[in-house]
């Protein structure tokens, strides 16, 4: 038996991650178990647990791998702040001090650090580093259901590469080109996320779900000034507007001038029709270079299948414009595409690259759903609800789906908390909020009351996959909500002159189909198909409610405010649904009625958590 311990951390997102023999036993992100957002302290809980589901000591792992190269990272630091100066010499003087005392020397730190889990833990040799690139393109491919495969990762930047391309074949996997930094199509992205006045690395999901609302008049600016994109998608950044390279903010006056405004100040201006339009023009830049891309690497490799991952990879409007292109017969995107999924990246990369050991493929794919974290017994999930004073009925699993999808039908908010932990980070029905996807007033009722965030963002539909093209211009297997496409014709409903010519936000309030409250602006969704093999209990009470209702479709939105992780343990999601105005909580075979509970129990959650 061969374990291999993978972990990415120090940026954003720690997580670690379990292989046995090449499988994937079980993953998970720091900021599940601290409750702190994207998290990037070493995984000291993630790695106590994966540990534990084990059932293994720290001393019988083999090897342990982290998921970048810290030398590489300060060369590229030290190369870039003496070509740009003297400018960024402020940010060198606050990075450097940081670098020299513990990341340069990241080795014995992580040894160090690994000893907390377990005294007899002495072998320093069994640390190894992979490169960032690699780890997100082995993520990507080695889970896939692929015997060969074009990878594409598009993210900010690891240590020097910010794009990259690889070919997969069997167990083996080549970078074959880089775009380097300060070129960076993340990077990019997030320039216009810092401007919108959302948080970079974590608001760029928020600046994807308003672009909708906008039209890509700036298109133009971006393509002339900002970014020279060639023929076959690669590109150059005119380094003159930005100052991520050296300094403490993304962007410059020169920026701000270009395009006439200053950078958004989420505390006292509100989003205008200008930040929509501006949200949809790099929206429309994006998605024309990963387009270009794939089409350069289609014609070039002539390779049916297409996987992605890196952070761009999570811009799922991006990946449904691919998909609707048909470059490519096949895309598979890695559900952890972030930093999190470098963990298992490079702990694949390490049993398939560098120890040879073959691949097993399997026909969705190896990552189990990407239910990887933790699962509680009935027994622990009553002992954590007695010790907070819920109150709560246990009922067998028929009556559970039953009453609870009676409940969403009636237009009510539930917390579901079933199985074991998603990772990545969408809710894929482990850790779900969910509701009635018919109703008209649901959409803006859990952005305002439970999940406490801005109006427009988007819900997606979980919908069972034998029902997918009938509701969708899709047919193809969507389990990890990575894919966007359009609501079927038939379900749609066509907007009047009147209301077509309505501005921004007003278009939230129309009515566009059959299931409005998951029917974004722009008639589109992002679409998580449930397959009954992999959560059967989640494809029952979709089954359950289709059968009540005749639609096949929920609202699954993730279990948390804004602001806070995904909740993970019995009492977090008790905690969030006396906080918030959930009607109900599902909590195993707990259910839990709001109006039953204590009412000196209830939290104030609005302002618990910083916001993103």
């Amino acid at each position: 038996m061969k374990i291999i311990l993978g972990i990415s951390a120090f940026y954003h997102d720690s997580a670690a991650t379990i292989l046995i023999d090449g499988k994937i036993i079980a993953a998970a992100q720091e900021e599940r178990f601290t409750r702190k957002k994207h998290d990037s302290s070493y995984p000291f809980n993630a790695i106590e647990f994966v540990l534990d589901f084990a059932k293994i000591k720290l001393c019988d792992v083999d090897q342990i791998i982290f998921f970048e190269k810290p030398f590489l990272k300060f060369e590229r630091l030290l190369e870039t702040y003496v070509a740009f100066a003297p400018r960024g010499f402020k940010s060198f003087c606050m990075a450097m001090p940081v670098w020299l005392k513990d990341k340069l020397f990241q080795k014995k730190m992580l040894f160090n650090e690994l000893k907390r889990h377990d005294n007899n833990f002495n072998e320093i040799k069994k640390i190894y580093f992979s490169d960032h690139h690699l780890s997100h393109a082995a993520s990507a491919f080695f889970p896939s259901p692929f015997e060969d495969a074009v990878v594409l990762t598009a993210d900010g930047v690891g240590e020097w590469a910010t794009t990259t391309v690889a070919i997969g074949k069997g167990n083996k996997l080549e970078i074959k080109k880089e775009i380097h930094f300060p070129h960076s199509l993340g990077l990019l992205y997030s320039a216009f996320t810092y401007y919108t006045g959302f948080k970079v690395n974590s608001g760029e999901y928020k600046l994807m779900g308003l672009a909708p609302y906008g039209k890509p008049i700036f298109e133009g600016k971006i393509k002339n000034k900002l970014i020279d994109i060639k023929e076959d998608g690669s590109f150059h950044l005119d380094q003159s507007y930005f100052n991520y390279a050296t300094g403490l903010t993304m962007i410059n006056k020169k920026f701000e001038n270009l395009f006439g405004q200053k950078v958004r100040n989420p505390k006292n201006e509100k989003i205008t029709q200008f930040h929509m339009d501006i949200a949809a023009s790099i929206q429309k830049v994006t998605e024309d270079i990963m387009i270009k891309i794939a089409k350069s690497l289609k014609e070039e490799f002539n390779i049916s299948n297409l996987c992605l991952a890196g952070g761009v990879a999570l811009n799922c409007v991006a990946n449904g414009k691919i998909l609707n292109e048909k470059i490519f017969d096949n895309i598979w995107v890695q559900p952890a595409a972030g930093d999190a999924g470098g963990s298992l990246g490079a702990a694949l990369a390490l049993w398939h690259i560098e120890q040879n050991n073959p691949r097993k493929i399997y026909n969705e794919d190896s990552m189990q759903g990407s239910y990887l974290g933790p699962e509680y017994l009935q027994k622990e999930i009553e002992e954590q609800l007695d010790a907070a004073g819920a109150k709560y009925e246990i009922f067998k699993d028929e009556e559970l789906l039953d009453k609870t999808a009676t409940d969403i039908a009636n237009e009510e908010a539930i917390g579901w908390f079933q199985g074991r932990m998603e990772f990545g980070p969408r809710a894929l029905g482990g850790r779900s909020i969910l509701g009635d996807p018919r109703s008209e007033k649901m959409q803006k009722n859990l952005n305002l009351k439970v999940k406490f965030r801005e109006s427009f963002r988007p819900f997606a539909p979980s919908i069972l996959r034998e029902d997918l093209s009938e509701w969708f211009d899709l047919n193809v297997d969507s389990p990890y909500m990575l894919l966007v496409s359009n609501i079927s014709k038939d379900k749609a409903i066509e907007m009047t002159e009147d209301q077509k010519n309505t501005f921004g936000i007003d278009k939230l309030n129309i009515k566009r189909s059959e299931i409005p409250a998951v029917t974004h602006v722009d008639y589109s969704a992002r679409i998580q198909t449930v397959n009954k093999k992999t959560n059967e209990k989640y494809f029952r009470l979709i089954e359950k409610f289709k059968e009540k209702t005749n639609c096949p479709v929920l609202i699954n939105t993730s279990f948390n405010v804004r602001g806070e992780p995904i909740v993970n343990t019995p009492l977090d999601a008790f905690n969030c649904f006396m906080g918030t105005d959930l009607d109900k909580l599902v909590i195993g075979n707990c259910y839990l009625d709001k109006t039953n509970q204590n009412q000196f129990l209830q939290k104030d959650y609005k302002n618990k958590f910083e916001l993103d």
